[in-house]
């Protein structure tokens, strides 16, 4: 089973590589050019297919065709890619996954396991990872791990996006988007000559649109003491037949806004600026520097979150959306005691007398794109009061300066130095409801810096290679007020992260004869990371709040430190200009650290580095006089001390601290096994047919354990069935990923010419916790989009229009799981219902 998939992929290629090379012809002919795309993940130019690499590269063409104006959205297109934007509790960032290997949390204590890179420079947070597509040349996708090219926390892949450098071409053009709920870009970009040698180009994109998720005023909506009435979702000892219920009665919760509509705010705003400059100098033939710097201001209402399900610790559920076991309560909801921490379910309306009985349940379940969130919950017992705004903003920016120097005919040094900076703030209503339940908010402040230097040389015509070194220094603090009542805990935090790393590589290409090249490289790191504990008690009566239990961790510094040598090691053989194949071993790692989040000292857990063997073939092939294209990969990885986020820590034993829980454990190995397949066909003069599909297995072959004292706990399996099971799958990995899109240009004369397109992309279900449970599955999905541009003859000018998510699936991007960890509920993102655009484009 561990090398089937590996052998029938090994076979498959096999086959076509002897028919290619036996009856393929010449690369010719300009259908052919125009799909080529010039790749720099081995450190220097190379054709896309000549690259021994499974890559998806992506020009700025095919993006706007697309209709693509974020990063997240070109994971549609590549194979065993998963890129989303994060719901709420989240803030500005991704989850991000290749092959199954990643990351959901944004805390910057935790690495991501997917590198990303704008112009070579790297971005260490997934916080300000959803980056718009503003002026770019190209986008790679690099899947596998990519230790030895990209270095530390590339474990799953990289993703690079390259800005288009400055020519002195005085061009540039201004485009404006109008669409559904006001939705208005202008983006713009103007490349010119400054002087002799001397260049530049600036860009820039400001988009706004109205929110798609209504965050509803229940009190407004359903006035206290009014006579709407809801049917329980649960039997309980009071309403053991699930009668119907008053919704909201008197003494309930109170209205907020008198609109008529009753809606507090619209989620999923849209309120992004950037802007990038290049100033390009090029005194001599031999020396190119490019200096670059950018700026970006994300300032918008929190992502649409909807309450997806109620369900209380014996199975009993509150959602008819997640059709669940109903298994009877056992007695009503106790009375309102903050005192002490009590079921979910019980009385946590802030506004009631203690003997008024208004329980969190399916009543508040509004429906697919509304919620009653309210960000504020008021002073109440031993709780100070809280709030936050339900925004999210971002500012960040950085400037780079890289310097290709030519030391001679085939030697040059390359320089990458760097300096980013941002901060975020955001807050999180995460049981989305007016209930004094759940409410977080607090800045992260971040800066980095890197340095990085390559010497790219030839030896001969048969040998290329790089030698080069790299440092990163970077700075955090997260501050944050947890305002968590079900479980009877709030304090504050304010924690420094220092992190740094070192490293140095060398990467080498052989061509002995010609079909024949043999590649290795190799990479040492050395990284270090200090994490500090502040913790404060802000609430009323600190005598009776379970954060006492965290408290004794103020002022604690948590270390880790950790080295790690990758290798990669690749043959590559051409059997004629138009069919390459290779087979490669390649190794990654992702570094460890300390628990960011213990709810409780003995939480306070350190965790060691993740690390990744991958074994992959790979064959990439033109036919047809380069009509069609068709590229695929099979792997198989071993994947050790996988680093998982535990939401149930109750298998240790003692009182009190197993939930809640956000512990990042070693949780194990697997083997991951697939098969990647892309194709683009052009059967006649202007028609286009792209398409990709993967299939990936992902096995768990061992559970790991944990100490806490004396105490070792399991992570997962038969003997913690709170934790992963066999069987279960890494979070955000779909088992089989498709997309295909169509283009056909019809040709107009002197009119110009008429681009209609279609693009479809489908996602098998997949589980957004460790713990796979069917409170936090997405099930499959397929959205298309549909686009329609018209361009003159002078082709300066075009007019486009857009609609996507043609067919309006309802479709879920997160799942925000908080019933394994014994909160109740769970919360979900919706995605983006069907919308439309028209865009005019000038060219001057």
């Amino acid at each position: 089973m561990n090398s089937r998939i590996l052998l029938i992929g090994g076979t498959a290629m096999a086959l076509l590589a002897t028919s290619s090379a036996n009856g393929q012809t010449a690369q010719t002919g300009s259908e052919a050019s125009e799909t080529d795309i010039v790749v720099t993940a081995q450190f220097r130019a190379q054709n896309l297919q000549d690259t021994p690499i499974a890559i998806t590269a992506v020009n700025a063409g095919m993006l706007e065709a697309r209709s693509q104006t974020d990063i997240s959205q070109v994971a549609n297109q590549a194979p065993s890619v998963t890129l989303k934007p994060q719901g709420a509790a989240y803030g500005p960032s991704l989850s991000a996954n290749i092959r199954g290997v990643g990351q959901t949390d944004f805390n910057p204590a935790l690495e991501p396991g997917v590198g990303f890179y704008v112009d070579d420079v790297y971005y260490a947070t997934l916080t300000g990872s959803i980056i718009d597509l503003l002026d770019l040349d190209r986008v790679e996708v690099l899947r596998g791990p990519q230790g030895t090219l990209a270095g530390r926390n590339s474990i799953g892949g990289a993703v690079k996006l390259y800005s288009k450098k400055p020519e002195g071409s005085n061009t540039g053009y201004v485009a404006a988007t109008y669409g559904i709920r006001n939705r208005l870009d202008l983006r713009g970009s103007a490349d010119f000559h400054v002087a002799s040698g001397i260049d530049a180009r600036i860009s820039g994109v400001a988009k706004k649109q109205e929110g798609y998720v209504d965050r509803l005023d229940f009190g407004c909506l359903y006035p206290a003491g009014g006579t709407a009435t809801f049917t329980p979702a649960f039997p309980t000892a009071s309403n053991p037949n699930q009668t119907p219920m008053l919704m909201n009665p008197v003494g309930g919760i109170p209205a907020r806004t008198n609109r008529g509509d009753c809606v507090l705010a619209k989620e999923g705003e849209v309120g992004y600026i950037a802007m990038r400059g290049q100033l390009r100098v090029r005194p001599t033939d031999t020396l190119d520097i490019n200096i670059i710097g950018d700026y970006t201001d994300d300032d918008r209402v929190a992502a649409g979150s909807v309450l997806l399900l109620r369900q209380y610790p014996n199975g009993a559920v509150a959602s008819p959306r997640f059709p669940l076991p109903l298994i009877p309560a056992t007695g009503s909801s106790p009375p309102q005691n903050y005192a002490a921490a009590s079921p979910p379910g019980r009385d946590i309306n802030p506004f009631a007398a203690p003997d008024t009985l208004l329980a969190y349940d399916n009543r508040f379940v509004c429906g697919q794109y509304c919620n009653f969130g309210t960000y504020d919950m008021p002073a109440d017992g031993n709780f100070r009061a809280s709030s936050g705004d339900g925004r999210v903003r971002f500012k960040g920016w950085g400037v780079s300066g890289q310097i290709e120097w030519a030391l001679a005919d085939h030697l040059q040094l390359n320089s990458i130095t760097a300096f980013r900076r941002y901060t975020s703030n955001f807050s999180n209503d995460n049981d989305v409801s007016p209930m004094a339940h759940s409410l977080g908010y607090g800045p992260l402040t971040f800066r980095f810096f890197s340095q990085e230097l390559r010497l790219n040389g030839q030896i001969g015509s048969t040998i290329d290679y790089t030698v080069g070194a790299y440092y990163s220094d970077q700075k955090s603090v997260y501050t944050s007020f947890q305002d968590l009542r079900s479980s009877n805990l709030q304090f504050q935090q304010s924690d420094p992260v220092d992190a740094d790393s070192k490293a140095v590589f060398a990467h080498l290409s052989w061509n002995p004869i010609d079909p024949l090249t043999l590649t290795g490289g190799i990479r040492y790191t050395k990284e270090s990371k200090t994490y500090q504990y502040i913790r404060q008690r802000p609430y009323l009566d600190p005598t009776s709040v379970t954060a006492n239990g965290v408290l004794p961790l103020n002022g604690t510094i948590g270390k880790f430190s950790g080295e790690r040598v990758d290798y990669r090691a690749n043959v590559q053989y051409a059997f004629s200009n138009d069919v390459m194949a290779y087979a490669q071993f390649s190794t990654g790692f992702k570094g460890g650290g300390v628990n960011p989040r213990p709810f409780f000292v003995q939480q306070a857990l350190s965790f060691g580095p993740e690390t990744l063997n991958a074994y992959e073939l790979g064959l990439k092939t033109d036919f047809f006089d380069r009509r069609l294209r068709l590229n695929v990969a099979t792997f198989l990885s071993k994947y050790k001390g996988i680093q998982l986020s535990l939401s149930n820590c109750t298998a240790i034993t003692g009182a009190g601290f197993g939930a809640p829980c956000a512990l990042p454990v070693n949780a194990g190995d697997a083997d991951i096994k697939g098969v990647e397949v892309e194709a683009t066909i052009r059967p006649v003069d202007g028609l286009l047919i792209d398409g990709a599909v993967s299939y990936l297995d992902f096995e768990y072959t061992r559970f790991g354990t944990y100490t806490v004292g004396t105490t070792t706990v399991a992570v997962g399996g038969p003997t913690n069935l709170n934790g992963p099971q066999f069987g279960d799958y890494a979070p955000y990995t779909p088992k089989w990923k498709w997309s295909a899109g169509a283009q056909y240009e019809i040709d107009l004369g002197t009119a110009g010419s008429l681009t209609p397109r279609i693009d479809a992309s489908f996602q098998s279900k997949i589980y957004t916790v460790s713990a796979n449970r069917s409170s936090n599955r997405i099930d499959a999905y397929t959205v298309a989009n549909a686009r329609l541009t018209w361009r003159n003859d002078e082709e300066d000018l075009d007019v486009s229009l857009e609609v996507t998510n043609l067919f309006d699936e309802y479709y879920l991007l997160t799942i925000y799981d908080q019933t394994v960890g014994g909160q109740g509920y769970s919360s979900g993102q919706p995605g983006r219902p069907r919308e439309w655009a028209v865009t005019v484009r000038k060219k001057f």
